[in-house]
């Protein structure tokens, strides 16, 4: 079999914000990588964002930041960031029209612990927690930001659609389908990027062609590498975008659906 180049998602694909990476997950991607083919972490976190839990599994590389970001074998290859005016521009916009700011970087990320609490988001402990010395607070900071995309959290009766509007000019919007994970965020990715661009750089970079292309997602900021790769695994929780979209639907992440879909397509 020719070398593959298979990209997963973060949360919902093989992490949970609370329980990790399930062991056969890392076992399966161990595996995959050890027969030969490429294992890439292709995530809308920004690297700051990427802990412990995602960093034992052997990864050839991470696209991160929905493609703002990219690395191979710890090296950073590539990292598009916000001019700082438009970071601090941003955090102005959604506060005034009623958003949480939550500004995600490659080496930190900023949010306000006393505007993002555990009322906004139940996992925003887990977050810090999982952030160490990598959160940073927006308050001191305005001017300094160094950012690759950005998560604007909901409150009941804001203004998301004009904050959207007025940012339009510098970011794609990612809207989450409601009840998921993210269902309250809008993520903003700077304009013209997205996971499946990130994906094109890494297989040009790799010499790798796009019929060998894998990928296995859930959520609707992986719809953009859905709509790209060759072929297409989601997950058992998956959106129902994602799953119209797929080739093949595995088990969920927590009933062996990375071994199980990568079993069924011969790779392990």
């Amino acid at each position: 079999m020719r070398k593959k180049a298979v990209f997963f998602d973060a949360d919902g694909t093989v992490c949970d914000m609370e329980k990790g990476v399930p062991q056969s997950a890392i076992e399966a991607i161990t595996k995959l990588v050890e027969n030969g083919h490429e294992a890439w972490l292709c995530t809308g976190r920004s690297r700051a964002f990427v802990p412990w839990y995602l960093e034992q599994i052997p990864f050839t590389g991470m696209i991160t930041a929905c493609g703002a970001t990219i690395e191979k074998s710890g090296q950073r290859l590539f990292n598009r960031e916000m001019p700082s005016e438009v970071a601090e521009l941003s955090v102005k916009i959604l506060r005034e029209n009623g958003l949480i700011p939550v500004m995600e970087g490659a080496d930190f990320m900023y949010y306000d612990k006393d505007e993002y609490t555990t009322e906004v988001n139940w996992y925003t402990d887990l977050i810090t927690k999982a952030l160490g010395e990598k959160w940073r607070p927006i308050r001191g900071n305005e001017s300094k930001m160094k950012i690759n995309k950005i998560s604007a959290k909901m409150l009941p009766g804001c203004r998301d659609k004009e904050a959207c509007e007025k940012l339009s000019p510098y970011y794609d919007m990612i809207r989450h389908e409601s009840g998921s994970l993210a269902g309250t965020t809008i993520e903003m990715v700077p304009k013209g990027f997205n996971k499946a661009v990130g994906i094109a750089a890494v297989i040009k970079i790799q010499d790798i062609s796009w019929e060998d292309t894998i990928v296995f997602g859930d959520s609707n900021n992986d719809l953009s590498m859905f709509e790209y790769a060759a072929y297409k695994v989601a997950m058992g929780n998956g959106s129902k975008k994602i799953i119209q979209l797929a080739d093949y639907v595995t088990t969920d992440m927590f009933h062996y659906g990375i071994r199980n879909g990568l079993a069924y397509l011969g790779l392990i």
